[in-house]
């Protein structure tokens, strides 16, 4: 955990209580965030069935979900991962496949998904859900079947709030540049071409490369090098606001420990690493610039401590997501919905 940083304030997770809405259920906010989001949404009695309310209040959900960019539902009867993918498809029945993968995971249920297979003693940085694909889901959803024993918090950053938090300079340049994705697939390093495009057939993997826009150069039958050249901030669809939407640090070997860093530098070239980004042009992102981008996450972080049951409810391009590490079990699953269909909303 960052010394120093806001979210620190943020432990408790105590709920301020605002207005009732609705007869069965109370909206509030976490203790210290003054109608910030996540918006908490809990039954006032325990037979309140979730899919149902979340049915007879579509209209109110969206309009509080892109307010506050993500809502908490808490202390429903939500007992497993069956339920927890009954109540994401009551949003949408067609749940997103996790394609061009960049994080190991495995499917628990139908198309809910780990949240990633990373090891437990590794902090996931921020990022919104496949922000570097030109297909991404506009809506992610976790559940929390067992609450960690100590840390594993999911930490959120509101993307309209980490983009102005960044000085004028770094987003004029990166809304002029764009981002360059690079991968480096089948070294051994980091995951293999078949993981990422879930397929052994080549020619599936060159036709899914054409038409997602991506450059791709076999280097023999193991190994491949794509590169893919992104917007770095997006429009919002529905509210127009701008927004940080990338992966531009989050790949960034700057973001790399510095042992990590120069330990994987000893073991292959620069370009050979398992991922890594530029400007859209090729100029690569300094240090200064990764450092710069990681401190307007950290003044936007938010997080809380995990509840059994508990079903976290995001706009992936208004809110970014990220991993503490932790201690004991853990199992927090994940569920995508609605795509961006290939579209970009471009500033």
């Amino acid at each position: 955990m960052l010394k120093n940083s806001p979210f620190q304030k943020l432990k408790s997770t105590t709920a301020t209580s605002v207005a009732l809405n609705e007869e069965l259920v109370t909206y509030s906010f976490l203790e210290g965030r003054d109608e910030d989001g996540p918006l908490v949404i809990k039954p006032v009695q325990a037979d309140v069935v979730l899919n149902a309310w979340i049915d007879a209040n579509r209209d109110l959900i969206q309009k509080k979900l892109l307010k506050y960019g993500g809502i908490l539902f808490r202390g429903f009867q939500t007992e497993s991962v069956p339920d927890f993918e009954s109540v994401v498809k009551t949003f949408g029945d067609d749940l997103l496949d996790y394609n061009e993968r960049s994080s190991p995971r495995h499917k628990v249920e139908g198309k809910v998904y780990t949240s990633t297979d990373h090891p437990a003693d590794q902090r996931i940085h921020f990022h919104n859900e496949l922000a570097y694909s030109k297909n991404w889901p506009l809506e992610i959803f976790f559940y929390c079947d067992i609450q960690p024993g100590k840390g594993g918090e999911t930490p959120i950053a509101d993307s309209r709030k980490v983009y102005l938090n960044l000085s004028e300079a770094t987003r004029k340049k990166f809304e002029e540049k764009g981002v360059m994705y690079q991968r480096y697939l089948g070294s051994g390093l980091g995951l293999s071409w078949q993981e990422v495009f879930q397929t052994e057939n080549k020619d599936d993997v060159e036709a899914y490369c054409k038409e997602s826009g991506i450059e791709l150069e076999w280097v023999d039958e193991k190994k491949v090098i794509t590169r893919s050249r992104r917007p770095a901030v997006q429009r919002h669809p529905e509210t127009g606001e701008l927004l940080w939407f990338n992966h531009a640090h989050f790949f960034n070997i700057w973001n790399m420990h510095e042992e990590e860093r120069e330990q994987l530098l000893s073991m292959v070239r620069e370009n050979e690493i398992p991922f890594n980004t530029y400007f859209g042009d090729g100029e690569p992102i300094s240090r200064e610039v990764v450092a710069e981008i990681m401190d307007a996450f950290d003044k936007a972080w938010v997080e809380f401590p995990w509840i059994k049951g508990d079903i976290l409810y995001l706009d992936n391009m208004l809110m970014a997501h990220s991993r503490n590490s932790y201690e004991g079990q853990r199992k927090v699953v994940v569920a995508m919905n609605k795509t961006n269909q290939g579209k970009t909303f471009t500033a």
